[in-house]
């Protein structure tokens, strides 16, 4: 069992919150038919999320192209090393798929409430909170922390990023700032 399925919902954790999508996605459905763009997305994800679980996290939920999410504080390193994973690799599985796109990540360390939200019966597992809120807002063009999220990591991992201002956050050292 997994820290996953043994949590008393609802509660309170210190999680590292990650979102990312698609360039090119609303050009990308709007000349391609719902069946293959559910296709696409469901394969997509299926590659992602298993990522992200490999890597201690849980796909939160999925929107179209965006997805949401969280890791365990203690898995910071780990949760920024898979999201840059999904990034690569995601992309990578995307173009062979014919759809040239890059997922632009943003993430944010801090306090959430977790727990199940939805109709009886059907509830899913979500988070809240202003740290949720604060990953979502982050600019970026291709990978972004907050100081959060970057004072979470370890040394050697911090390497792979620089400091952007203002205001502050890390972008990957590869990406352009905006």
């Amino acid at each position: 069992m997994s820290r996953w399925t043994d949590l008393r919902l609802p509660a309170a954790h210190e999680m590292l919150i990650g979102f990312y999508d698609l360039t090119g996605y609303t050009v990308y459905s709007a000349s391609h038919e719902p069946r293959d763009i559910l296709e696409l997305m469901a394969g997509y994800f299926h590659l992602t999320g298993r990522i992200i679980a490999e890597s201690g996290g849980r796909l939160i939920k999925t929107l179209g192209d965006a997805g949401l999410c969280a890791f365990f504080a203690e898995d910071t390193d780990a949760g920024v090393r898979a999201l840059r994973r999904v990034q690569h690799d995601g992309d990578a599985w995307l173009l062979k798929q014919g759809y040239k796109s890059r997922a632009v990540v943003k993430m944010h360390l801090g306090p959430v409430a977790l727990g199940l939200v939805g109709a009886p019966g059907t509830e899913i597992l979500d988070v809240y909170g202003k740290t949720v809120n604060t990953a979502a807002v982050l600019q970026s063009n291709g990978f972004a922390l907050s100081p959060a999220a970057f004072r979470g990591l370890k040394p050697e991992t911090r390497t792979l990023f620089k400091k952007h201002t203002p205001p502050i956050s890390y972008i990957a050292s590869e990406d352009r700032h905006s």
